[in-house]
């Protein structure tokens, strides 16, 4: 996985207490909060980008933080799939963060993109803080420009974790 901590180390603490992963966490949190209102039917259908059609985009601080939870599994190694789980996973390019079991492994972690995503099924009351999400949106970039200057963009996530289905 592309790890932006490990290319600008000499110049910032690790990410484990480097001061944007709390800086990202809390807007996180500040997206969780203003989506709790919010619920879907928890398909993973927005999980499977073949079927959507849509994939996240991680910027660099997040990739970041992804490299720091998929570490703390035990690596991208963790990740692999069983067979015929891992057919069905590559026909419907099924993210490389989903479980055999349809959970998120790395929830707590997961990227602006993945907190975001919805479905034609979303219930909630009434209309999504769109204003709200996008200034949530801004500040992740924004963020991530200022603590990764070299490579503040944005990359598919099947282009930053890697496993043997999206090699």
């Amino acid at each position: 996985m592309d790890h932006p901590a490990k290319r600008e180390r000499g110049k910032a603490p690790s990410w484990k207490s480097h001061p944007a992963r709390a800086h990202l966490r809390a807007l996180y949190a500040e997206v969780d909060r203003a989506l709790a209102p919010y619920s879907c039917d928890a398909s993973t259908e927005c999980c499977r980008f073949g079927i959507t059609g849509r994939e996240p985009y991680p910027t660099a601080v997040e990739r970041a933080e992804l490299q720091h939870a998929i570490a703390g599994l035990g690596g991208e190694r963790a990740l692999v799939r069983r067979l015929p789980i891992a057919a069905a996973a590559a026909a419907e390019r099924a993210c490389p963060l989903l479980s055999e079991t349809g959970k998120c492994r790395v929830y707590a972690s997961r990227p602006f993109g993945c907190r975001t995503f919805f479905c034609d099924r979303v219930i909630g009351p009434g209309k999504l803080p769109r204003a709200e999400i996008q200034r949530i949106s801004r500040d992740i970039a924004a963020l991530s420009a200022a603590t990764f200057p070299s490579d503040p963009h944005a990359r598919p996530l099947t282009h930053v974790v890697k496993t043997p289905e999206n090699r």
